[in-house]
């Protein structure tokens, strides 16, 4: 065996043993922390083969209270390399039944920007103060409700590095003010969202060139509201409202989402 055949048998083991010491392994559990007086139950996901810390992001659900779908993405981003927590915005980790109990929980936090910030905060505190995740590099997912939730939040000027509101409200009782808005934006639309219409989405780029917030706005052809969500579909029927699954527009947001983690985190 000549030196150049050794060499190369020695750099495909090494590549062999790092490639093994490497394998993700998804780590998954439920966790508990406090807003004022309330228990918070989130879903905390993380990769325990990963070395050092890295960017977190909170994730914010639907209405319906944290489910399936929003601890599953939060899976999905450790295995990109992200620590996720999936956040629970109503307390001890409720969910409603209906869509008529959905809507009473959802207003507690959207009629109140007090309460919305207190267990956002309560979550982003959370988050950063676990071991494997930097600080300094933090972004916010919100889906439906959630994506109003991160939105408002960007409103306020929270300190993150940015937030992605996926078919989320746009409208607010206080639009965001010049210089106030530190977090990047991207705003993932449906273009036959029948809950967030052409007149919100007018307004609310109205809104932004009034900030002077740069932000990137991306509209979906042919997607309904819950265009991301698998199980929009089951829920469309289960509780009579405008909703649709577009497996298509799913893959091509989280995508879209994936490119811009990538660069607000370089």
């Amino acid at each position: 065996m000549n030196r150049l055949t050794v060499t190369a048998t020695v750099l495909i083991c090494i590549c062999v043993l790092v490639s093994a010491c490497t394998k993700k392994e998804i780590h998954s559990q439920q966790v508990e922390y406090s807003a004022g007086e309330i228990t918070m139950k989130g879903y905390l996901s993380y990769d325990k083969n990963q070395k050092g810390a890295r960017p977190g992001i909170l994730i914010v659900h639907e209405w319906w209270g944290q489910d399936d779908h929003v601890r599953s993405r939060a899976e999905m981003l450790a295995g990109l390399g992200y620590t996720a927590l999936a956040i629970d915005m109503y307390g001890e980790g409720g969910n409603a039944a209906n869509a008529a109990e959905a809507a009473e929980l959802a207003k507690i936090i959207t009629g109140n920007s007090d309460a919305l910030k207190e267990r956002f905060t309560a979550a982003l505190d959370f988050l950063k103060n676990q071991e494997f995740v930097d600080p300094e590099q933090i972004a916010a997912i919100g889906y439906s409700f959630g994506g109003h939730v991160v939105l408002e939040m960007a409103r306020q000027g929270a300190d993150i590095d940015g937030v992605v509101s996926v078919y989320g409200g746009l409208t607010t009782k206080a639009p965001a003010e010049k210089g106030a808005v530190k977090a990047k934006m991207l705003m993932q639309h449906g273009e036959k969202d029948w809950y967030v219409t052409v007149q919100n989405v007018s307004a609310f780029k109205n809104e932004m060139k009034n900030a002077d917030v740069i932000y990137e706005f991306i509209e979906y052809k042919g997607a309904e509201h819950g265009f991301a969500n698998p199980d929009a579909d089951q829920l469309k029927e289960e509780f009579k409202m405008h909703l649709g699954y577009s497996e298509e527009s799913d893959t091509k947001s989280w995508a879209d989402m994936q490119a811009f983690l990538n660069r607000i985190f370089r």
